[in-house]
């Protein structure tokens, strides 16, 4: 592999797996607060909107952030692609006019 080329990056099974157990904990702990928290039905409902309103922003940051990620890489081996191309064209000993 190149030096210069980005390696990519993968997630192993178990830490896939430790996202996906620590996200269910958090959400049936807010459910539960939700559902057996001594509140009059208001803030029950304020609080159940507001939590969904957190999960669902996550999941959009989390999103935006790996996009952008991604996109950064594809710009960089585009400059990079640029570069060794004009590196290959290039003829020191070519003389100029």
């Amino acid at each position: 592999m190149d030096k210069n080329t980005p390696a990519t990056a993968k997630n192993t099974q178990a830490f896939y797996v430790q996202s996906v157990i620590a996200f269910s904990v958090a959400l049936l702990g807010i459910a539960w607060a939700v559902v057996f928290l001594p509140l009059d039905p208001w803030a029950r409902a304020f609080l159940a909107m507001t939590s969904l309103f957190l999960v669902s922003s996550t999941f959009t940051l989390a999103k935006v952030v790996r996009d952008n990620q991604e996109n950064q890489a594809v710009h960089h081996r585009i400059d990079q692609a640029r570069i060794d191309r004009l590196l290959a064209e290039h003829d020191p000993f070519k003389q100029v006019a």
